[in-house]
């Protein structure tokens, strides 16, 4: 992952093994819960957790060709 926004959050290797892992395999939209248990698991806290879900969610997006927001109707 390159963007600027995902390099100013200094994650760790092993954190971002973590949480792509994550956003592969359990959901691209966590709900509070798994959330937390994944802000645990990386030793984030959970905003730090939830901003990178949504700044990978709209890379994702991007490279879909979706709008980057959910619901966007924009193109």
């Amino acid at each position: 992952m390159t963007s600027k926004a995902m390099e100013c959050m200094k994650l760790s290797e092993e954190q971002i093994k973590v949480l792509e892992d994550s956003f592969k395999k359990v959901s691209k939209y966590p709900d509070g819960t798994t959330l937390m248990l994944i802000a645990a698991e990386c030793g984030l806290s959970e905003e730090e957790t939830q901003k990178w879900f949504k700044l990978r969610n709209a890379q994702w997006r991007q490279a879909e060709g979706l709008p980057a927001e959910l619901g966007s109707v924009l193109d």
